[in-house]
Order: structure tokens, then C-alpha cells, then sequence
């Protein structure tokens, strides 16, 4: 077991370096200009000095080559310093740190929602012997990955916000507000999961040791919950890491749609200003929590399944 979460950390840090090293070189490849924006920006669109703009070049770095840059980069990171941002000056782990809580509740909120409707819809739609709700039920999973997500907020605003003034429209105050960025963020999320979950459960229940149980008298309900249940959670777990993914990327269309300050609208402001600290800075932290999670759904597989423990160990050896 060591050496397969030493491999697997040791994977963890190919793939940072490998998004840093991506993210640099989509931004140096950008046709704009940070200090040309930043000054822009500061005139209201009335013009830019290039005189001032290239002494801010020279204050910034940016006039050194790419791969002086790079390596400068890489080089504070590597220490824990993620640098400045180019746009307010503020340190980037001071900004990311701000925002992160933020996020953190509303990713944290709209997975529960996930999973718990996800695994709702498909457990009810496996467990009832009606065709017809059964149809019904399987149909409502495709229909939620396809609704984009700025609809789902739209019209979840226009229902509960505007016409019937339940829940605030914008905003981070109070539970309140965080409940319709949450609903609008787990219905793709949950749609997802009851497709994978459902396709697991209608599998299980067609197994051998499913007819064995209710030879012997348990119930469909007792069989759905200590057999089938589990045996088709395994493909579920392994979308958790693809799903914290969707959940940081939502978050930025999200945080948008209505107001909130958080990871989302830090990002959006970072690519558009083009401040390269900062957007490399989120990239990192996107990244680890990725990687973090699905180190942590591979070292849940033998509580669920233990013949994955012996596999693991095979390979090790």
C-alpha cells in the first residue's frame, strides 16, 4: 500500500507540473497584453502610453523571454509562493484564500444535493416494478446532463427569485442565497450520477446472488440497500474526482449567473485581465483538489470492494 500511494503522489505532481506548464503556455500564447489591459483599464478605454506600458512591462517581468518567466514561475511556486497579482498587486495566495470558502460551501452543498438525488432517482427508479415510472424516471437523467446549467439558474431565478420572492436572486448572505447556485449546480451533477448509478443497479439486480437474497426471503427494499446498492456504487465512486472537476468548472458560470464572490468570479476576472499569477495560481489549487480526491476514492475502493486491495497489491509487487 505505501508504494502505490507513493506512485500515486508521485503521479499527483506529474500532473501539477503538467497544468502549470499548460496553463503558462496557453497564456503567453494569448494575443493580448496585461500591462496594455491593466492600463486600459485604468484610462477607461481612452488609450494606452506605450511608453508606460512597457515601463509596467519592465516592473512586471513580462519583457523577459518565456522561459525566464517560466522558470521565475515555477521557481516561487515550487517554494509556496504563487507571486502577485499583476492586476490589484495583492499576494495570490491571499486572493485564492479569500475566495476559496466561499466556493468550498457551495461546491460542498451542491455535491450533497448531487449525490442524494442522484442516488434517489436511480434507487427508485431499480427498486419499482411499475414500467412506466420506471420509464420515467430512467428519462429524467439524460434530460438534466443536456439542460445547459446558466438555463437551469435562469429559470430557477425567474420561478424563486422574481415571481415568488423565496430565495434572494444574488449575493453571499446568509444559507439563503446559496441554495438556488446549489440546485442550479447539482441538477447536470446529479443527472450524471444517477445514469451511472442506475445502469449499476439495473445490472446488480440481475446477478446471481440478488436471487439467492430474495430466495431466502429479504425484501426488494433490504436487497436494494445491502446488495445492489453497494455492488453498483463502485462506478459512481470513480466519478467523484471527474465531478469535483465539474463542480469548479460550474462554479465559474454559476458564482456569475448570480453574483456571488467566490473561485468562479475570481477566475473570470483573472483570465480576463489576463493576470497570469493569479489564473496560475487557480489552476494549481484546481488541480490538487482534484488529484486529492481521487487519490482519496483510490484508497476508498477496498472498503467497498476488498478484491481491489489484493489488485492493488498484485501490481506493487
Amino acid at each position: 500500500m505505501s508504494a502505490y500511494v507513493l506512485r500515486r503522489v508521485a503521479a499527483a505532481v506529474v500532473v501539477l507540473l503538467a497544468a502549470f506548464t499548460v496553463t503558462f503556455a496557453v497564456l503567453y500564447l494569448l494575443p493580448s497584453d496585461p500591462a496594455s489591459i491593466m492600463l486600459d483599464a485604468g484610462t477607461g478605454g481612452g488609450g494606452v502610453d506605450p511608453a508606460q506600458a512597457e515601463a509596467l512591462r519592465e516592473r512586471l517581468g513580462l519583457d523577459q523571454s518565456p522561459a525566464e518567466q517560466y522558470v521565475a514561475a515555477l521557481g516561487r511556486t515550487a517554494t509556496g509562493d504563487l507571486g502577485t497579482s499583476i492586476s490589484s498587486g495583492a499576494p495570490v495566495a491571499t486572493l485564492i484564500a479569500q475566495a476559496l470558502p466561499e466556493t468550498a460551501k457551495l461546491a460542498g452543498f451542491a455535491l450533497l444535493l448531487a449525490v442524494a438525488g442522484g442516488a434517489g432517482l436511480a434507487s427508485l427508479a431499480t427498486w419499482t416494478r411499475s414500467p412506466r415510472l420506471r420509464g420515467l424516471l430512467l428519462a429524467l437523467p439524460p434530460l438534466g446532463v443536456a439542460v445547459p446549467t446558466f438555463w437551469v439558474g435562469l429559470v430557477l431565478l425567474q420561478l424563486l427569485s422574481f415571481r415568488l420572492p423565496v430565495f434572494p436572486a444574488v449575493g453571499n448572505q446568509g444559507f439563503a442565497s446559496l441554495v438556488l447556485p446549489a440546485v442550479t449546480l447539482a441538477v447536470p451533477l446529479s443527472a450524471t450520477i444517477a445514469q451511472v448509478l442506475a445502469q449499476g443497479m439495473r445490472a446488480a439486480w440481475g446477478a446471481a446472488y440478488v436471487e439467492t437474497a430474495l430466495a431466502k426471503g429479504a425484501t426488494r427494499t433490504r436487497v436494494q440497500l445491502r446488495h445492489v446498492t453497494r455492488n453498483a456504487a463502485l462506478p459512481s465512486l470513480t466519478l467523484l474526482g471527474v465531478l469535483v472537476g465539474n463542480l469548479l468548472a460550474g462554479a465559474v458560470v454559476v458564482e456569475t449567473v448570480f453574483s456571488r464572490q467566490g473561485f468562479g468570479r475570481l477566475v473570470q476576472a483573472a483570465v480576463t485581465t489576463q493576470d497570469i499569477p493569479v489564473v496560475l495560481g487557480l489552476v494549481l489549487v484546481a488541480a490538487l483538489v482534484f488529484v486529492v480526491v481521487n487519490l482519496l476514492v483510490d484508497l476508498a475502493y477496498p472498503l467497498l470492494d476488498p478484491r481491489t486491495a489484493v489488485t492493488s497489491y498484485a501490481r506493487s509487487l
